[in-house]
Formats: structure tokens, C-alpha cells, sequence
């Protein structure tokens, strides 16, 4: 009797743990993860072993639940892409201006690896950097603007870097960035943290002189040097949207905006600021709408003294609300640092509800993928297995467009050599209105006589940009399967049904 009533707990406990993880999941999330290439990951590799290492990691993440890859393609004015503009990175191939042998893409290639996940992919830029300080500028490729245009740039220590203050390098930048939307099916773009340089004590941007003959009337270079960037990031969003309206264009700024010694709005940290020392009015972006989504890389754990995690996603969730936010996540912090009310945990847990808190932030971007897809600390597991178990929705982004598109046509049941597979077609839309165009769509799975609830988050199998989904077969099973189209912008239509008998 004991034995049966310690059993009777077990199960209830186990179905609360289930409910809670569900509860705690939501429908619509951006799950994402950056891949960059400035670590050196590719150096040395060939284009076979650098794909298979890329597709491992796509592996894993999408068994963890991400559903967005952040893909550095451009770390110092170079490319990780075919550009007639830039020359190939040395961070791909060793040499800068070297093509990859045998040749690849590797932007395009990571879109169709990405997409054949139901990924999205965010094309990353840092805009400004066009000298890293790890490259020589004997290393620098005659075709790169530092060689063309050395005009355009300005030296800080060892970094070279387009003069934000010169609106010849702004339009360079959006002429970059206009080349890889117009050419490559890229659902978002992405710049990071990199604006004016970060500081080093004693040392000054070398522009008061063209501060003093292009003032535009302000008496104050650090308010001429905010809206430098800030004017950049608008001529950007609109460079991007006027090429494609859909491409979701986002900024990961540092994780502090200003501390409260500084402004009593600002955040109770005592660390580097963006407004301050990097010149990015980030919340100016935001509130007027130039950005699409803000990723603030808060890296630190919960009860840093100078820079607490708590702290910090509570002031973006206050101040940032005006477009998606989403947070920047450190894995190898978080499971380094154990949780202050549960020491036998790392900051994972603690973390995951302080997001659940906050009814601003709709997502969490991984730094970095190969720490996730590695499974350090435990943490892509736990993603998989719990928080992120069940497949999300991108989040909704009404400023961009809120019609959902029409359903899915023609759904039936097809029985092939690797068994059942569902098939639909795509609605008809105009090409001229691409907010009725549907990229992708959502496979959502009812037991028999269960209510059809879109909502349900336990339902959702998959996102493709299939127009096919391989279902599993199990004997004796009765199901409903639900197929709704996903726009550009991942509004949703009406779902089509299909009853499936096994």
C-alpha cells in the first residue's frame, strides 16, 4: 500500500512538473543562436569538414528548440558570401580576398540549411570594424575599404574603423547590406555591439577636427557622435526595408544602457554604457521604431555586483518595450554561476522564469552555438527536454505587417517508401502584395475526439518551409492533424484539417 501511494505521488509530481514546463512555454518565441567566425572555428578546416561541423551544430540546436541562426558574414569589412564589393574573410579561408576551394557560399548555404530546419537565418554584419586587431594591415586585401577609401576610416589602437561622422561610410554600409537582402532570402539582419569603439584609458577617436567643421549646429561631440549612429540605424532600417519590407532587421547592443549614477533612469549596474562610451542611443531606436527586434547581451549572472542579471532584464523589459526583446543569454556563464536560492543548480532555472516575468521579453538568442550545441552544463539539454521541448512561432511583429495570409490548399495523406506524409499547397498571392506571400507553415497534431486548439503548444510539431511533412506512424492511433501557412513575418492563417487513421 505504501509502495503504491509513493508511486500514486511520483506520477502526480511528474504531471505537475509537465503542466508547469508547458505552462511555461510560449507559442510565439525567438530562440536563437549566434554563429560567429571571428573564434576561428573554420580556419584550417576544408569546406567539407567546416560543413559537417556547421551541420552538427544545426543538428543539435534544432533538437534543442532553436528556431533562428544569427550568422556573422561580415566581421571587418570582408565576406562570408560572394560580394563584388567585399573581399572574401580571412576568417573563412586563412588569407582575406581568398576564395573557400572547393568553392562554397556560405551564407546561402546556411539559408538552406537553415530553412530545411524550419530555421530562420539573420545575416550579421558588424557595420563599423573594418580592420579587426588581429589582422595585420599587410593581411588586408587590396580590395577592402581600408585600401580603397582609407579616407572613410579613422585608426583606434590597433582597430581600423569606418568613421561613423562621414556619411559616405554610412551609405557604404547600406550599400552592403542592400546587396546581401536584395540578393540572398534572408529573414532577418543583424548588426551587433560595435559602434564607436570601446574604450582604452587614455586613448581618443581622432575626430574633433571633422566634429568642429560638420557640427550640424551641436555644441557637444558626444551628442554628435549618438546621432551619427543613430542617424546610420535609421538610413539602415529604411536602406533594408525599402529592398524587402519583410526582412526583420535587429540590433544585440551591451547589456547596459546607462548606469543610475549617470541618469535616474538608468539601470543600478556600475559598468560601461552605451549611450556614454559607445555613443548608441539604443532606446532612441527603439521607441522611434528603426529597429525591429533588441537583443541586449546580458551576459552576466544573477548577482553580479556590478552588473546583476536580475537587474538588468528587468530595466530592458521596463524601458525597451516598444519593439520585440529579446535577451542575450551567456551559456557558459549561466552554468558557471550557481543559482543564489538553489546552489545545486546553475542559473539556467532562475533565469528562465525571470524571462517568463517579463511580459516584454518574447526570446532569448544563445551565445554562443557551439557552447549549445556542445551541451555545456548541461543547458541543451535541458532546453530540449523542458523550456523549449515544444516547437514556437517567430514573435508577431504587427509594424511590419498583421493580415494573416490564407490557408493551405489541397491537404491529403500520401503513403510513400519511408511511410505517411502530409502534403498541401500553398496559397495564391499576389506578387505585388508580399504580406499575403507564405514562406513556411505549422503542423500541429490532436488526439482523436481531443479539441482542436491552436493555441496548445503541446500540439505544435514542427515549422517548415516544406510544403510536405514526413508523420510519424503509430499502430491503432486516431489523430487530427492541423496545417496553417506562416507569411514573411510569421502572421498565421485558419488551419486546414486532415483526420488520420492508423
Amino acid at each position: 500500500m505504501k509502495r503504491l501511494k509513493a508511486i500514486l505521488m511520483l506520477v502526480v509530481a511528474m504531471m505537475l512538473m509537465s503542466s508547469a514546463t508547458m505552462k511555461a512555454q510560449n507559442k510565439r518565441e525567438f530562440r536563437g543562436a549566434w554563429i560567429q567566425c571571428v573564434n576561428g572555428q573554420y580556419l584550417g578546416k576544408s569546406t567539407q569538414q567546416i560543413q559537417a561541423m556547421l551541420t552538427r551544430q544545426l543538428d543539435e540546436l534544432q533538437k534543442d528548440g532553436v528556431n533562428a541562426i544569427i550568422f556573422q558574414v561580415r566581421a571587418e569589412c570582408d565576406a562570408l558570401y560572394k560580394s563584388d564589393l567585399e573581399p572574401w574573410s580571412k576568417f573563412l579561408t586563412g588569407v582575406q580576398g581568398k576564395a573557400p576551394s572547393p568553392y562554397w557560399d556560405p551564407l546561402q548555404w546556411m539559408i538552406e540549411q537553415c530553412h530545411n530546419r524550419g530555421m530562420e537565418l539573420h545575416a550579421w554584419i558588424n557595420p563599423y570594424r573594418a580592420k579587426h586587431s588581429v589582422t595585420s594591415y599587410e593581411q588586408v586585401s587590396p580590395k577592402n575599404i581600408v585600401k580603397r577609401r582609407p579616407d572613410l576610416c579613422f585608426q583606434y589602437g590597433k582597430l581600423t574603423l569606418l568613421n561613423p561622422g562621414l556619411q559616405a561610410a554610412a551609405d557604404y554600409i547600406c550599400e552592403v547590406a542592400v546587396d546581401i537582402v536584395s540578393r540572398y532570402d534572408v529573414d532577418g539582419f543583424h548588426i551587433d555591439d560595435y559602434f564607436y569603439p570601446y574604450p582604452e584609458a587614455g586613448r581618443q577617436i581622432p575626430d574633433l577636427q571633422l566634429f568642429r567643421q560638420q557640427s550640424r549646429g551641436m555644441r557637444n561631440i558626444g551628442d554628435w557622435r549618438r546621432d551619427n549612429v543613430s542617424r546610420f540605424v535609421k538610413q539602415l532600417s529604411e536602406s533594408i526595408h525599402a529592398v524587402k519590407p519583410w526582412v526583420k532587421f535587429g540590433v544585440s547592443p551591451f547589456g547596459i544602457y546607462r548606469n543610475k549614477r549617470t541618469d535616474p533612469n538608468g539601470s543600478e549596474t556600475f559598468g560601461l554604457q552605451n549611450y556614454d562610451d559607445l555613443y548608441a542611443d539604443v532606446l532612441l531606436w527603439v521607441n522611434n521604431g528603426w529597429i525591429d527586434y533588441c537583443v541586449p547581451q546580458i551576459y552576466w549572472e544573477i548577482g553580479n555586483r556590478a552588473a546583476d542579471y536580475k537587474t538588468l532584464i528587468t530595466w530592458w523589459n521596463k524601458h525597451a518595450g516598444n519593439r520585440p526583446l529579446y535577451i542575450g543569454e551567456d551559456i557558459e556563464r549561466t552554468a558557471k554561476f550557481a543559482d543564489p536560492v538553489n546552489p545545486r543548480s546553475h542559473q539556467l532555472p532562475a533565469k528562465h522564469r525571470l524571462h517568463q516575468q517579463m511580459n516584454n521579453v518574447k526570446g532569448t538568442v544563445l551565445w554562443y552555438a557551439q557552447t549549445a550545441a556542445d551541451n555545456v552544463g548541461n543547458i541543451g539539454h535541458t532546453l530540449r527536454n523542458n523550456y523549449w521541448k515544444y516547437p514556437a512561432l517567430p514573435p508577431s511583429m504587427p509594424f511590419l505587417d498583421n493580415k494573416a495570409p490564407k490557408g493551405v490548399k489541397g491537404l491529403k495523406l500520401m503513403w510513400t517508401e519511408k511511410g505517411p506524409l502530409l502534403v498541401w499547397k500553398a496559397p495564391k498571392a499576389s506578387k505585388k502584395k508580399w504580406g499575403d506571400q507564405v514562406n513556411r507553415f505549422a503542423i500541429y497534431r490532436f488526439e482523436k475526439g481531443a479539441k482542436v486548439n491552436l493555441n496548445d503548444v503541446s500540439a505544435l510539431q514542427a515549422v517548415t518551409y516544406d510544403n510536405f511533412y514526413r508523420i510519424p506512424y503509430v499502430s491503432g492511433k486516431k489523430y487530427v492533424y492541423v496545417v496553417t501557412a506562416l507569411d514573411r513575418v510569421g502572421n498565421e492563417s485558419k488551419g486546414k484539417k486532415k483526420k488520420i487513421s492508423f
